[in-house]
């Protein structure tokens, strides 16, 4: 039997070889691949954590609670001597002392929570009994200094120098110049008589109650003469600190002043006349307690 080639005319070209393409399909995997399994355990361990959570919350009293929320909020516990973690020169040692570390915490592992006494607003309550105590307390120390000024004849007639005024910082007492009255020497810090004797009434009151002290300077807006080094700034402080001092010789602890500072003629008491003598004044406040 002849074979092709020889079937072939000596002039008919090789045949070409005939190729056939198959295509595999590779399935359907958006449908029925494992790529949605993993999304789905997903969803299902959420939604049994959060199953979980809602059986804890239904299951335990408010002290359990509590107790969990101890144990996921843990302080940091307190550094050792081996707390640096190196190798190096220092060889694992920390460069601070244990007992010289600023806040060192009661106990290892847990957070301590204060919770209000009723809820959110129970701060606010307690902020707000403490604005009223206070209030009441100022009213009490006002009469009783206008009392005292009052019996003791050489501060009689310096009652309408002291003026009471309840401010956003506190309870102000303004010692208040005028133009037959003034507390210090002219254009100095020194006091007068008559102001040691009224800085003293104000001690003898103010001395026994908790709130902060502020004493602050003021004078007017007359300016110093030029070539002089001294201005209104560096007198209304030293005015103030002249107070400060007297009031700490009368019985006032030093750790009641929280603040004492100079403002010059910035916070005239007569905004329409700023050379008005009675912007010449000391405040001495009790503050808010917080």
């Amino acid at each position: 039997m002849a074979t092709a080639a020889n079937k072939r005319g000596k002039n008919e070209p090789e045949p070409r070889p005939i190729i056939v393409k198959k295509i595999v399909s590779e399935g359907h995997g958006g449908h029925h691949g494992g790529a949605w399994k993993v999304a789905y355990a997903d969803f299902v361990t959420a939604m049994m954590a959060f199953f979980l959570l809602l059986w804890i919350l239904g299951a335990t009293d408010e002290a359990k609670r509590k107790g969990l929320a101890d144990y996921f909020t843990p302080t940091l516990v307190e550094l050792r001597d081996n707390s640096a973690g190196s190798n190096g020169l220092l060889g694992g040692a920390s460069i601070i002392a244990a007992e010289n570390y600023p806040h060192k915490p009661t106990q290892t592992g847990t957070k301590a929570i204060v919770i209000p006494d009723s809820s959110i607003g129970g701060t606010q309550q307690s902020s707000a009994k403490q604005r009223a105590e206070d209030r009441e307390r100022f009213e009490r120390l006002k009469k009783t200094l206008e009392e005292r000024m009052e019996r003791t004849p050489e501060l009689r007639n310096l009652k309408p120098h002291v003026r009471f005024t309840e401010s956003k910082e506190g309870l102000r007492i303004d010692l208040v110049e005028e133009a037959d009255f003034s507390m210090f020497a002219l254009g100095t810090d020194r006091l007068l008589p008559a102001a040691v004797r009224l800085i003293g009434a104000v001690a003898e009151v103010i001395e026994g109650v908790p709130n902060d002290i502020m004493v602050r300077g003021h004078t007017d807006s007359l300016p110093y003469a030029a070539g002089r080094t001294m201005n209104n700034w560096m007198l209304s402080t030293a005015r103030a600190e002249a107070t400060r001092a007297q009031l700490g010789a009368a019985g006032v602890t030093i750790e009641r002043f929280a603040r004492i500072e100079g403002v010059a003629d910035r916070e005239p008491y007569v905004p329409e006349d700023r050379y008005d003598p009675r912007n010449r004044r000391i405040s001495v406040t009790l503050a808010w307690r917080e």
